[in-house]
């Protein structure tokens, strides 16, 4: 199960990173700005307690916190889970952009996929999902450091720019295609024993 959540997570990542590395290659040979910003969170926690009927386990996490996890159906080994078992969860999102011309927008869509352990297994699990969307520029400010986008619902935002820099050779009517990724995934490993 180790290998297979390994292997779907890379792939995630590499994803993730290949549209922020193709989109900020793009974006160079055109001059529109790109950019990716991304963040990775591993969290530790100790079983506490377990309620089967209800599927709630009660964690104490790193600090001492402690708190209840719903646990899902799709979670079928969920009675191989033990009192002091510790639970890892890794948490990964990034979200990328690209500045495009008009029509020349990379596309719009969403993938995810799911991973479980198999049956007698100890849980363990990997959710990822990206969704790609195109926006297009209605608004510019460039001495207030906004953009106003609308998207493919209609629906318009002001957006806040941090780096000046990204405005330089963005005009009314380009597109930017905005790709947002995230992964999930736990695993439970046997309590250590104690010597």
């Amino acid at each position: 199960m180790k290998k297979l959540l390994g292997l779907l997570l890379t792939i995630v990542f590499g994803l993730t990173l290949a549209v922020g590395a193709l989109a900020e290659e793009k974006a160079k040979a055109k001059g529109k700005p790109s950019g990716i910003k991304e963040r990775t969170v591993q969290k530790t926690a100790t079983v506490q307690a377990i309620d089967l009927d209800k599927r709630v386990v009660t964690l104490k996490g790193e600090k001492g916190n402690v708190f209840d996890l719903q646990v899902g159906e799709e979670a079928k080994n969920l009675p191989q889970v033990k009192v002091g078992d510790l639970v890892t969860v890794k948490y990964y999102e990034s979200l990328a952009f690209e500045v495009t011309k008009p029509g020349q927008a990379v596309g719009v869509g969403a993938t995810a996929g799911v991973a479980a352990a198999k049956p007698g297994e100890k849980p363990a699990g990997v959710a990822a999902g990206q969704v790609t969307i195109t926006a297009t520029v209605e608004a510019i400010d460039a001495k207030k450091q906004y953009v106003t986008l609308k998207g493919p619902d209609g629906k318009t935002k002001e957006i806040k720019v941090k780096d000046p820099k990204n405005l330089v050779n963005v005009k009314v009517g380009d597109q930017v295609a905005i790709t947002y990724t995230e992964a999930l995934a736990i695993e439970v490993e046997a309590a250590k024993k104690k010597k």
